[in-house]
């Protein structure tokens, strides 16, 4: 057999820019969306003023899940323009909806201003912003991996790696106005700057579609009539088996998101310790999941990801029953950087197991309803539903994970055997 022609300069340098174009958006799309679990207490004090801990942290937690119902049908509509329209025309489309979500959230007046239109206003913006990132992933990683002629899974690992870094600097952001700034001006107004700082996502939009061209898998493959019709009258299993697939990636993301919550308010832990932890694990996303990415065009996706999920599965339940027998912020950033390890294993070789498993005229539809579908049954309720959990128990994070672990594991399985992925 003879090998494969080498690559022109050309077409390594077009790879290499448009993953960096799909980065630097994504990082900042998912800064907007992962920022507001971090505030989530400042949020809830401020526009739930009326209601009592644990009340008004679960309703502001579930403002967070409420972009989460809005999720598949931005996938639909999304992603259906995105077969349709092209590749950049659908990620533009995603970055000028998070921007106009984000200026809802940074400029938003609170309860104390405007009363009860305050929380509303919140609601609006997290439906922008789900609908937003309802067709982020399909269309970003389409971007990727089609714009790659080689090393797919490394260059789609660059979507995970800029979620570290945007949990990273959300986290960063979260510790900073936690141990800098007293209460009274962080409540004041210093709570919103991470937000003002999410606006940098225009910017970078208007640069995508000025300077960046289609990818040529897009450009040269057959047009569906109608991607969406098509993904749902020959595409329903194969799209349900991959939502299966994303649960141990969503659930790590959300977990880690929810415990800087979980440290303050039921283990009595300062606040800056669980954000410390958090920034820690998503630089080990960031930094690790590239050499995941790699190790996964070498060895293939699948055998990566179950393996990430068993050892998850298995070291759940003694994880948190050490961290909240003795609740230490050592423990705490121990069980983060177990949880960023976890996620940079399972989470980055999933991007272009998803490609893979969807043929090119639909696959924005079929990646973005498959991931959404994940995140919104499987992660985008989970801190709303632990907050109200752990009043009962407080090992309901590890029973939690270990439920979706085994999901996760069934539909890799299903994946391996009925849609040859590796």
């Amino acid at each position: 057999m003879s090998a494969a022609p080498a690559l022109r300069p050309d077409e390594r340098a077009r790879a290499r820019k448009a993953v960096f174009a799909a980065s630097l958006g994504n990082a900042l799309e998912w800064f907007d969306i992962i920022v507001y679990a971090f505030m989530a207490p400042v949020i809830s004090k401020l526009f739930f003023p009326e209601l009592e801990d644990p009340i008004g942290l679960i309703i502001t937690f579930g403002l967070f899940g409420v972009s989460y119902l809005i999720r598949p049908l931005g996938a639909i509509v999304i992603g259906n323009h995105g077969d349709r329209h092209g590749r950049k025309a659908a990620l533009t489309l995603t970055i000028a909806l998070m921007t106009l979500g984000v200026a809802l959230m940074a400029f938003a007046p609170t309860y104390a201003t405007i009363g009860v239109a305050a929380p509303l206003l919140i609601v609006v913006s997290r439906l922008i912003q789900g609908f937003s990132a309802g067709g982020e992933f399909g269309s970003a990683t389409a971007f990727m991996t089609e714009n790659a002629a080689e090393h797919k899974a490394f260059y789609a690992s660059w979507q995970v790696a800029t979620q570290g870094a945007s949990m990273f600097m959300a986290a960063s952001a979260g510790f900073l106005l936690n141990t800098l700034v007293d209460p009274v001006t962080l409540h004041a107004w210093a709570w919103r700057l991470p937000f003002i700082f999410g606006l940098l996502i225009g910017p970078v939009g208007l640069w995508i579609r000025m300077s960046m061209d289609d990818t040529p898998e897009f450009a040269s493959a057959e047009k569906a009539a109608s991607p969406l019709g098509e993904t749902f009258a020959r595409h329903l299993p194969r799209v349900l088996t991959a939502a299966a697939c994303v649960g141990v990636a969503t659930m790590s993301v959300y977990l880690i998101t929810y415990l800087p919550t979980f440290a303050q308010k039921n283990l009595g832990l300062p606040p800056w310790s669980g954000y410390a932890g958090a920034a820690v694990a998503g630089l080990i996303a960031l930094v690790g999941s590239p050499f995941v990415g790699a190790l996964a065009d070498r060895v293939g996706q699948s055998i990566i990801m179950l393996v990430a999920a068993v050892v998850g599965l298995v070291v759940a339940w003694p994880m948190f029953a050490v961290l909240t027998a003795a609740p230490s912020v050592s423990a705490l950033i121990v069980v983060e950087v177990v949880l960023g390890v976890l996620m940079a294993a399972y989470f980055a070789p999933l991007p272009s197991l998803l490609a893979e498993m969807f043929p090119v005229r639909i696959r924005t539809t079929g990646m973005s309803l498959a991931y959404n579908i994940g995140v919104t049954l499987l992660g985008g309720f989970a801190p709303s539903v632990l907050a109200w959990l752990v009043t009962y128990s407080l090992q309901a994070p590890s029973l939690y994970y270990m439920a979706v672990a085994v999901l996760s594991i069934g539909g890799l399985l299903l994946a391996r055997r009925l849609y040859v992925v590796r």
